[in-house]
């Protein structure tokens, strides 16, 4: 009876629950730990509105397709668990799709087919598998909320580089100055002769932003860096 106590009393938010978030945002990020989902860090990256309309779209499903495959892992067949999550991911992609069909038509054609390859999202798919399947709706919660910020936050940051110094724009907004035809024409930075990068546009400058952002991250953290 004490021990059932207990396990009510502890808070929503206590310490392993907390770690829950906070892991995943540095020690087992995703993409810069467990390499996954490097795709839509390649391919959805060059511009900062895309990034986060993706980034929110893979935290909505991973958190909804978590809390969903724990309330039925009781439930589900272990020959078939896989074809469920399946199911349950892409239902939520369909839903996602025609949210952001209705509300931001524009980013979601930029997205094109990247927002329905959420369905193979490593991370996704891992997660359900790895966590949801074996804990309860609100730690599975938790968990999809951390991994799913641990995921936007290295897209953001690839994509903030990336249309800064590829476009000069943040979110479309001019940040450099106009750029003209001629030197007389442009103003801001433009106007001293400075252009942009075109190949902060390619996907090869993702790669080399999220390696950098991996250096910056074990440098900082001796206890991620691998023994040799």
């Amino acid at each position: 009876m004490s021990e059932v106590a207990v396990k009510e009393k502890e808070p929503l938010f206590s310490k392993k629950n907390k770690k829950l978030i906070t892991d995943p945002l540095n020690d087992t990020n995703p993409v810069t730990i467990q390499v996954l989902g490097i795709c839509s860090a390649l391919a959805v990256t060059v511009k900062m509105d895309a990034a986060l309309v993706m980034s929110m779209a893979v935290l909505a499903v991973l958190i909804i397709g978590n809390v969903i495959v724990s309330l039925m892992r009781n439930m589900i067949p272990g020959k078939i668990r896989i074809i469920v999550q399946l199911v349950v991911v892409a239902a939520l992609v369909i839903i996602v799709d025609q949210v952001l069909k209705a509300f931001v038509y524009d980013v979601s054609k930029q997205l094109s087919v990247f927002v329905g390859l959420i369905i193979t999202n490593c991370i996704i798919m891992g997660r359900l598998e790895a966590f949801a399947l074996a804990n309860k709706p609100w730690a599975s919660a938790l968990d999809g909320l951390g991994n799913g910020i641990g995921y936007g936050v290295i897209l953001v940051v690839v994509a903030f580089f990336k249309e800064l110094f590829g476009s000069g724009t943040l979110l479309g907004f001019e940040i450099f100055g106009s750029q003209g035809k001629t030197l007389a024409e442009s103003t801001g930075l433009y106007s001293m002769g400075y252009e942009n990068n075109g190949m902060m546009l390619l996907p090869p400058s993702s790669l080399v932003l999220v390696a950098i952002y991996i250096w910056i991250q074990k440098s900082r953290n001796p206890s991620l860096q691998e023994a040799h």
